[in-house]
């Protein structure tokens, strides 16, 4: 019996600027960040039932094996995150209901 050994690419897609994980709307910086802080492959897909257990372990995989590459992204990703942040609060600036919306989810 002869098994086919052939490489795949990793199940991930570009939505605009973010690459989504398989046929779900998960990005990866999100498996990624649950995997990072212990998930496991099918903790992560307990949390994100819209997630295939065998793309999640097929995303780890390519992680594993691109990591400078892919914590490059996830800087950029992060770095872009910020950038939005700064620019929305610019635009809205802190008003009594943000400000007491903050001062609660700090409690």
């Amino acid at each position: 019996m002869s098994l086919p050994l052939t490489a795949h690419a990793p199940p991930l897609r570009h939505d605009g600027p973010t690459l989504r994980v398989g046929r779900s709307n998960v990005a990866l910086e999100v498996v990624l960040a649950s995997f990072k802080s212990g998930s496991s492959p099918e903790r992560i897909v307990e949390q994100y039932p819209t997630l295939d257990l065998a793309d999640v372990y097929d995303v780890v995989a390519y992680y594993l094996r691109h990591k400078p590459e892919l914590d490059a992204y996830l800087d950029a990703q992060q770095a872009s995150a910020e950038a939005s942040e700064v620019e929305t609060r610019r635009e809205f600036p802190n008003t009594f209901t943000r400000t007491t919306l903050e001062a609660r989810t700090r409690r």
